[in-house]
């Protein structure tokens, strides 16, 4: 029996409070809500909810680590983003009815969700983490105006918070904790405007489609730590912030893969092969594995054993592998080079005292 779920700290596209142009909600993968133990009065699951209640648990780990390591590569790189940083509050917001099928009724019945947004999570840096805000706490309002309830209350706060941080540099927020009421104001912070997704499939690879960035849990299992999993999304950000899914003319498959990952159940039919996407060529990979090494240091990560890792997993998953990694990047000599030459600028403008700007 599953009685604690640990919440997860990022993700735009999984419903993140981040930018104050859209919330998206678009067939969300299923997320935890929050440290909260399984209601006392609640009737023993089924077995169908007590599945339902594992992987709910199971994909939290996967993105608690997701998400931690984004964090700073966001918050950190926003002067490289340009027209692609946002207003940041930086917290995820979810109800009962974020969760379909058995994983509404599991998130209801094990776990005590309502009809209420309750944090999912709180990106480390941002300003919610600053002003105190905790997974497991209520929303209950913003800028003085109650927040709604029930199965559209996410788009419809959305909507509210867009309008508060338009003209504001905090938004003033009442919630409800362990059934007291408290008052804060979350402070606006810019930061890379990028969805940051699990992918729920075993494939060890990473997409970007200009405005997203997944990484499937087979390429999060596969990194040994931080460092080597912010490699991964360094470069796929750096992909994005380079232009080269519409460049590449990937966008729309690249774009249509994410979303069929990012579902509870997603047809990997999409994966056989190389699933449609045409591999990146030698230069433009360069240049993404070149900003990647900046991205990732900028965000305070060590990059220095990156060229390790990056022949690790070329090694592991060649690419005669077509729905892996290498696949879709299959210049690993130019790459290390660009990854060599990064490492070399990195530590000479470090000894040089200068700004780390590629």
């Amino acid at each position: 029996m599953i009685r604690h779920l640990r919440l997860p700290a990022l993700g735009m596209s999984l419903a993140l409070l981040l930018s104050a142009c859209a919330t998206q909600d678009i067939r969300p993968l299923p997320t935890t809500p929050g440290t909260v133990q399984r209601q006392p009065e609640a009737p023993a699951l089924s077995p169908e909810i007590s599945a339902a209640a594992d992987t709910l648990t199971k994909m939290a780990d996967l993105q608690d680590r997701l998400y931690k390591v984004a964090a700073p590569l966001l918050i950190q790189n926003a002067e490289l983003c340009k027209g692609q940083a946002r207003p940041l509050l930086g917290f995820t917001a979810k109800n009962r009815w974020s969760y379909p099928g058995d994983y509404n009724e599991a998130a209801h019945v094990a776990f005590g969700m309502d009809e209420r947004l309750q944090v999912t999570g709180v990106l480390a840096g941002s300003g919610a983490a600053r002003a105190g805000l905790q997974g497991g706490d209520v929303l209950l309002a913003a800028g003085g105006k109650p927040l709604p309830t029930g199965q559209h209350a996410l788009s419809q706060a959305g909507t509210i918070f867009n309008r508060i941080i338009a003209s504001q540099a905090s938004m003033p927020l009442t919630i409800e904790r362990r059934g007291s009421e408290r008052q804060m104001a979350i402070p606006v912070t810019r930061a890379c405007a990028f969805a940051i997704d699990v992918g729920n499939a075993d494939n060890v690879n990473a997409y970007g489609d200009g405005s997203r960035v997944l990484v499937t849990r087979g390429m999060i299992r596969f990194t040994r730590d931080d460092d080597e999993l912010a490699f991964v999304v360094a470069k796929t950000m750096a992909h994005n912030m380079l232009g080269h899914p519409a460049t590449q003319r990937n966008q729309a498959t690249i774009g249509s893969i994410i979303d069929n990952l990012r579902s509870i159940n997603p047809d990997t039919s999409m994966l056989i092969g190389s699933g449609g996407i045409k591999a990146m060529p030698a230069d433009a990979d360069a240049a993404a594995d070149r900003l990647g090494i900046y991205l990732a240091a900028r965000a305070g990560y060590d990059v220095a054993d990156a060229p390790a890792f990056w022949r690790r997993l070329a090694e592991a998953y060649p690419a005669s592998v077509l729905n892996g990694y290498t696949a879709n990047h299959p210049a690993l000599p130019a790459r290390m080079a660009a990854v060599e030459r990064a490492l070399n600028e990195v530590k000479s403008k470090r000894s040089g005292k200068k700004a780390l700007m590629p």
